[in-house]
């Protein structure tokens, strides 16, 4: 199983790396660029024996070290392995 993982901040968190893309942006005239947030990207590779408990080991995952939970929050979706 892949788990296929988003981790970015919380809103109202300060997010200075996105403000600088965004102001780039603006600068080389993509006006219509609002805003620009910047997070992590993960893939994990599992051997789960079922959809169930993957979901369980990939949230403890999240919230013990991929994602500082008080300042970022996690999505993440399970792909079956073929």
């Amino acid at each position: 199983m892949l788990a296929q993982i988003h981790v970015t901040f919380k809103e109202g968190v300060l997010d200075p790396q996105g403000k600088t893309v965004h102001h780039a942006l603006n600068d080389l005239g993509y006006d219509e660029v609002l805003d620009v947030n910047i997070g992590k990207y993960l893939e994990i590779k599992l051997d789960s024996a079922s959809e169930e408990e993957a979901e369980i080991r990939v949230r403890e995952m999240c919230e013990r070290l991929l994602a500082n939970t008080v300042i970022e929050s996690f999505r993440f979706t399970l792909v079956p392995s073929e």
